[in-house]
């Protein structure tokens, strides 16, 4: 049964093997609700063994790319919220994360516009990111009183940017814009706004044209690895790629290699 959510726009292309998850609450800057945060969780798990998908972008409606949690519909209620409630939501949203991680598909971050709040830990957990010129971010959550360690942002985050810029980051809830984004590694490339969608398009087809299993795999190691000696990465890398070595897609590459052609990757 396809995927049919009703709080954002899904769509896949057949012909790619893409799918694009749209963001859709222009109006609100493509502010998160309880039901957009449901839904994007169960669509990642589901995306993990979809038919015909062999990578995703995720990117917003409008100027924005997701400005996180909306107030009205969201911050308003979990003030009437009681704690049972609460941990509820937070371990929901923790959810989605997880969700995104685990998926062994790539998921490519087009960011058309303002990154914010929980919509920056989204991207943030993507496997790339590629941004618009006005796609500044900011982990906003200490501005609001809460902890800037939300749905797992202190773990990801400094995998990428390094422990002392994600700690300023984190604490304050600053803005960087998108240069400096880019010059720090939290963005992977910077392209002229409008284009995002296109370029993140571009990357998520040469990811799905790619071999999926050995993509997995590598997604895999470099979340696990992270809490590994040095001696258990190269004992688990050497086991995983003498299963790698045994799949039809390495004898494809091996062929289309010498045979001076593109090779094609199940």
């Amino acid at each position: 049964m396809p995927l049919n959510p009703a709080s954002f726009l899904y769509e896949l292309d057949a012909a790619t093997s893409v799918a694009t998850i749209t963001l859709n609450r222009p109006e609100r800057r493509n502010a998160l609700t309880f039901e957009v945060y449901d839904e994007l969780r169960n669509t990642f798990r589901a995306l993990d063994a979809e038919p015909g998908v062999r990578a995703v972008v995720i990117t917003g409606a409008g100027g924005a790319f997701c400005t996180g949690g909306d107030v009205r519909d969201i911050i308003g209620p979990l003030l009437e919220m009681d704690s049972g409630e609460l941990l509820e939501f937070t371990r929901m949203t923790c959810d989605l994360i997880a969700a995104m991680r685990d998926c062994g598909r790539p998921v490519v971050g087009a960011l058309n516009g303002t990154v914010a709040g929980a919509g920056a830990v989204i991207a943030t957990a993507c496997d790339v990111r590629i941004a618009a010129e006005s796609a500044r971010i900011a982990y906003l959550f200490t501005g609001v009183g809460l902890s800037g360690a939300d749905m797992g942002i202190a773990w990801l985050l400094p995998r990428i940017i390094g422990l002392g810029r994600a700690t300023e980051l984190l604490m304050t809830g600053g803005f960087l814009d998108a240069a400096e984004a880019l010059r720090i590694g939290l963005y992977n490339r910077v392209v002229p706004d409008g284009e995002a969608l296109a370029a993140g398009g571009d990357l998520a087809a040469r990811l799905a044209a790619g071999p999926s299993a050995a993509l997995a795999v590598t997604k895999r190691a470099l979340e696990r690895e992270a809490h590994m000696t040095l001696h258990e990465a190269l004992d688990e890398e050497a086991r995983v790629q003498a299963v790698c070595m045994e799949d039809p897609n390495f004898r494809e590459g091996y062929r289309a290699f010498v045979e001076k052609r593109a090779p094609v990757f199940s």
